[in-house]
């Protein structure tokens, strides 16, 4: 059994007639932080949500090529997408929480997948595995929308941990939070990465090169700018030694 739990095959994604993403060839490897990089329009998004047929909730879009997931075609006919994102889950980058008590944010998701175990338990783990349960303990009837940037970011996460999915994608889960915030999400994925695999997409460097074990870099290519990853590999190679001129320009800040 190979270590990588998502692989692409000459991957490419279009919005309408516009090839927005192009023959990208990359594995993702189990319990790892793997960040995609890259500057703003290339497509970073659009490839993390390939991962889990999230492009598919928008008009027009549409794939070619593979994306595997433990070996599974994930966009063959007889594929549920909608049990392709419970497998993996997903995590924005403005906190999302459901206008429902803190409870409920986590048990709904639960419950609509059908789980029939102890309910308080599943709540009181998941909010322990997303590092909120010491602060939120005491008031679990409360909206999840009285909470913090920061803490409501780690509701998010607890509510994709409820479901049990095996990988987690992090579309910039960060950015829109103060620094203390974001240190605390930061040491969160660095734990949780010992059940999960995580993809995280992030425009910060630092955040990359400090919790990432592999990271991709993505440019636009070609006449019809389109994004491509350029790179992979582990992610000290990519920061202090990487193949190509263009990942060396960017992740040093001499690009654009």
């Amino acid at each position: 059994m190979s270590n990588h739990v998502l692989e692409t095959n000459e991957l490419k994604i279009f919005y309408g007639n516009f090839l927005a993403v192009t023959d990208v060839n990359i594995q993702i490897p189990a319990n790892k932080i793997t960040a995609i990089i890259g500057p703003s329009g290339c497509g970073k998004s659009t490839l993390l949500r390939s991962f889990n047929r999230m492009n598919e909730l928008y008009q027009g879009v549409h794939t070619h090529g593979q994306v595997l997931f433990k070996g599974q075609d994930l966009y063959a006919g007889s594929v549920d997408p909608v049990e392709v994102r419970y497998r993996i889950g997903m995590v924005f980058q403005k906190a999302n929480p459901f206008p429902k008590s803190i409870y409920d944010n986590i048990a709904w998701a639960a419950r609509i997948h059908g789980y029939k175990g102890n309910m308080d338990e599943l709540v009181e783990n998941s909010l322990q595995q997303a590092a909120l349960w010491d602060e939120v303990k005491d008031k679990l009837k409360q909206s999840g929308l009285s909470l913090s940037g920061g803490q409501q970011q780690r509701l998010c996460i607890a509510r994709a941990i409820a479901v049990k999915p095996e990988v987690i994608l992090m579309d910039e889960p960060a950015s829109a939070l103060d620094p203390i915030a974001t240190l605390k999400i930061e040491d969160l994925m660095e734990e949780l990465k010992q059940k999960y695999t995580i993809v995280i997409v992030t425009h910060n460097m630092q955040q990359a090169a400090r919790v990432s074990d592999y990271t991709a870099m993505m440019m636009l290519t070609g006449e019809t700018r389109s994004g491509t990853v350029i790179e992979f590999d582990e992610t000290t190679r990519i920061f202090t030694r990487p193949a190509d001129k263009r990942t060396e320009d960017y992740v040093s800040g001499r690009f654009g």
